[in-house]
């Protein structure tokens, strides 16, 4: 662990091995690494809350923002390696993080990226559904949009490149993979990752208190549920989409 400066109010810790700002996160994360960024996260907003102002968790790493009218610098940085060390021994006995289950509708109207899939892994649509709902992720970091999740890890039969050419326009609550990850898109957007479905959850709720469904450390599992039972849960079809056939699925897709 290393705790290097960022600017005046901001530091970011190092939880991989050899990891400085110089060398960048591999794209694989690791999930013990992960446990422990979730465990520390949770010490450092439990002891030093009253001066922090962020907290971003990533692969590797904690960014922490503070209240320079509260503590400076060289202060905070002393008192937050004081926190680290003297209660990680204590981490071990976190309760189990919270599952979340997510209904997933995979059929050939919101399954966009179907055939590139199965084109890419060699296995039948219905084989890669069973392989994406049978693993349970964890939720490695929240970035890029708002409830984005970064979930890991998929098995290595599903693994597939993102997009050269990223879409214009990804449903809201698409379901995607990219490389040995998978990830839901709380609304609209531009993207790049391979769509295999869409939920009728969003993982965005302005009511809620913590804002995403999602946070770090927490575990997901994708449960398969009909087109019927997607509407009926608030799952949205565009017209279009309603009135497409299941010529994705033909040719062996």
């Amino acid at each position: 662990m290393k705790i290097c400066p960022v600017n005046e109010n901001s530091v970011i810790i190092y939880f991989a091995d050899a990891l400085t700002p110089d060398t960048p996160d591999t794209p694989e994360p690791s999930p013990e690494t992960a446990d422990e960024i979730a465990r520390s996260l949770s010490i450092i907003q439990q002891e030093m809350g009253g001066c922090i102002i962020d907290v971003v968790p990533s692969y590797r790493s904690i960014l922490v923002s503070f209240d320079l009218m509260t503590i400076g610098h060289q202060s905070f940085v002393q008192k937050l390696q004081h926190v680290l060390d003297h209660c990680r021994g204590s981490l071990a006995e976190e309760a189990e993080p919270s599952l979340i289950e997510l209904p997933v509708y995979y059929g050939p109207e919101v399954s966009l990226d179907a055939k590139v899939i199965t084109d890419h892994t060699g296995l039948s649509f219905e084989e890669v559904i069973n392989i994406h709902a049978s693993t349970l992720y964890r939720v490695y970091a929240i970035g890029f949009a708002p409830g984005f999740a970064y979930l890991g890890n998929t098995d290595q039969r599903i693994a597939v490149p993102r997009k050269k050419t990223p879409r214009l326009k990804v449903p809201a609550c698409s379901v995607a993979l990219a490389e040995r990850q998978t990830a839901i898109y709380p609304r609209e957007s531009p993207g790049g990752w391979q769509i295999i479905g869409r939920s009728p959850v969003n993982p965005i709720d302005y009511q809620r208190k913590n804002l995403s469904l999602f946070e770090v450390g927490a575990k997901v599992k994708f449960i398969p549920i009909s087109k019927t039972a997607f509407l009926d849960m608030g799952g949205v079809l565009s017209q279009e989409e309603h009135s497409l056939e299941d010529q994705r699925f033909q040719e062996g897709v």
